[in-house]
């Protein structure tokens, strides 16, 4: 299925709208989605994983706290990352005035993958970024490297994990006004998507439209059409029914 990104936007925006979620931007969120899958990385695949958790999970604020050594660590309480990301980045970031370098350490949280187009901002703004997590289903591992001035990062995956390591639940992010060294760090991961291979699946999608898979589009539009209005006795009545 190939879907103009306005589409993908509208639909997937009303799909979050129709949670009646108090956390986390309609907008915003979209685009996060529609992000992700223009380069190739299925965004909407992973929106739709998310619903099921989305509608049942926690609708809080995350609670902040500073380290000892001046770092950041965020409790999702189970909730998506893309509810919350945007607004922990934007902390970060001024947090990171006075400092050279900043870890971020998300615990209990999932749909981690559409931290993508958040963390893409970044390099604009001159600070790499390194993320990482884990996962009990493959690819078991993620490590995602974005140095400054760079339009798409490196990819690499892992389906080589310890089970028993604890942060399953986690996701860590490093930044730094100084650039990290892609091949040190990648070592041990067997997959590498190239940053080259996203930018110009990427492109493509601009030009000739995003490429969604047919069960993945009829899942997010069967979401968008849930009720953004629960019935009430006057609902159905019909609108503009006389009292």
């Amino acid at each position: 299925m190939i879907v103009s990104h306005n589409e993908l936007v509208a639909v997937t925006n009303k799909a979050f709208l129709g949670m009646r979620r108090t956390c986390g931007e309609a907008d915003i969120i979209a685009n996060m989605v529609a992000d992700l899958q223009m380069v190739g990385l299925n965004g909407v695949r992973h929106f739709n994983n998310a619903t099921k958790f989305l509608t049942a999970e926690e609708d809080c604020p995350v609670d902040i706290t500073m380290s000892n050594s001046g770092n950041l660590v965020v409790d999702l309480h189970g909730c998506s990352v893309a509810c919350h990301l945007p607004v922990i980045v934007d902390y970060a970031i001024e947090k990171m005035v006075e400092k050279k370098a900043l870890t971020i350490t998300l615990k209990k949280c999932h749909n981690r993958w559409l931290a993508y187009s958040e963390l893409v901002k970044l390099a604009a703004k001159g600070i790499a970024c390194k993320a990482h997590w884990e996962n009990g289903t493959s690819p078991k591992r993620t490590l995602y490297i974005l140095n400054r001035g760079c339009v798409a990062p490196e990819l690499f995956l892992s389906d080589k994990i310890d089970l028993h390591s604890g942060y399953l639940n986690d996701m860590t992010i490093e930044l730094s006004v100084r650039d990290f060294d892609v091949m040190a760090l990648s070592e041990g991961y067997g997959i590498h998507i190239d940053s080259t291979e996203l930018s110009s699946t990427q492109e493509n999608a601009w030009r000739n439209g995003i490429d969604v898979d047919d069960v993945d589009w009829e899942s997010l539009k069967k979401t968008a059409t849930a009720i953004l209005v629960e019935n009430s006795e006057q609902s159905l009545k019909g609108a503009g029914e006389l009292v």
